[in-house]
């Protein structure tokens, strides 16, 4: 397998993402405003009230490491 499989392997869980931020001192806030996302978003995602299949949302979860998939939205052909 190469680099990239193996790294996305491992989807973490909404527990595992928050003590990840409780670990490396880390404002959810201030992670989202860096990232260009909504804080309330990112907010509802790691509290399980949305989904994450589309948007906003799918991108977060994937740059959160809580979801596999594309992050930039390029579909191939």
């Amino acid at each position: 397998m190469n680099d990239r499989n193996d790294r996305s392997a491992h989807v973490k869980t909404l527990a595992e993402v928050r003590a990840d931020f409780v670990a490396r001192g880390l404002c959810i806030s201030a992670w989202a405003r860096e990232n260009g996302f909504s804080a309330n978003l990112v907010f509802d995602i790691l509290g399980g009230r949305k989904k994450c299949l589309r948007g906003q949302s799918h991108r977060i979860a994937v740059r959160l490491g809580i979801k596999q998939g594309i992050e930039d939205g390029a579909l191939a052909h």
